[in-house]
């Protein structure tokens, strides 16, 4: 028997993107009472287009609810460097969310939680029901890849998209998925707003997980490392932990339904009809074109 094949949408990554990309040529496609949809628009023609080409038997959308998570309480810095939505943006959330269910997908959000912890906590549900597809652009969300579960980075257009399975990844960068984040607690990530270690990059970062395999392992190693990658790691010890707890995805988050509930259906002509009277034309227009 075929196992089922759900696709994870990661909503927030595909509405910022469908809104910059459009806004920075001026694209707001306003509807009638002046509203600006483009990065809804955008959105749903993407998700529709990744639904053609994947052929998922499934689907989910996953979003943020709200700027504010847990690790905004574990450090203050956590994202506050990022500057807040531009004001035509802002309607756009919950329109989103409306549009998903008009066509027929169901969201997912938990307060205090992000759309990857979401991602992450339905793969640890469901990895052994199903095959999984997650679009995104995060490359966080490597730390999530298994035997069962390939992320496609969203990369040009509507249709290319840069694929990374488990086997891809242990290839590429010398260390099991997990592990990444280790790395990613050394290295810091700048458009989180989290350090990690002040002067150790990206590749100093690697090599330091790959070599030892944890972050444990290598404060347990520190007496044969550089001088100065000794002194960098051991007078950031706190920063490291901490960064570490930021960039491990949450897979603990409550996932209440049944894989069997996201089974998508047909879509009927009486959908597009309805998107197109809500002023959603070019969603409706790129659903016909599909179905």
């Amino acid at each position: 028997m075929t196992k089922p094949h759900l696709l994870i949408v990661d909503g927030m990554a595909l509405l910022f993107r469908s809104y910059f990309a459009s806004a920075a040529m001026n694209q707001f496609i306003r509807l009638e009472d002046g509203t600006p949809s483009n990065g809804v628009q955008g959105f749903a023609r993407h998700v529709l287009t990744a639904q053609n080409i994947m052929k998922p038997t499934h689907l989910a959308v996953c979003w943020d609810m709200g700027a504010h998570t847990f690790r905004n309480e574990l450090f203050d810095g956590y994202k506050a460097n990022r500057p807040a939505p531009p004001e035509e943006m802002l309607p756009q959330f919950d329109m989103a969310k409306d549009v998903s269910q008009m066509i027929g997908w169901q969201n997912f959000g938990v307060k205090g939680l992000e759309a990857d912890d979401l991602i992450g906590s339905m793969i640890g549900k469901w990895k052994d029901d199903a095959q999984i597809t997650v679009v995104s652009g995060d490359k966080d969300l490597l730390q999530l890849l298994n035997p069962t579960t390939t992320i496609a980075f969203t990369k040009k257009g509507y249709s290319e998209y840069d694929v990374y399975t488990e086997a891809r990844f242990v290839d590429e960068y010398g260390i099991v998925p997990k592990q990444f984040a280790e790395v990613k607690a050394f290295m810091g990530d700048a458009s989180d707003g989290y350090p990690g270690v002040k002067g150790i990059g990206p590749k100093t970062a690697l090599q330091l997980i790959q070599n030892h395999g944890s972050i444990d392992e290598v404060l347990a190693a520190l007496p044969t490392l550089k001088p100065g990658q000794r002194s960098k790691i051991s007078e950031n010890e706190e920063m490291l932990r901490l960064s570490h707890k930021l960039a491990t995805i949450n897979c603990g988050a409550p996932i209440s339904v049944d894989l069997e509930a996201l089974r998508l259906e047909n879509y009927s002509p009486s959908t597009f009809d309805l998107l197109e009277q809500e002023g959603f034309r070019l969603i409706a227009k790129h659903a016909r074109s599909l179905y």
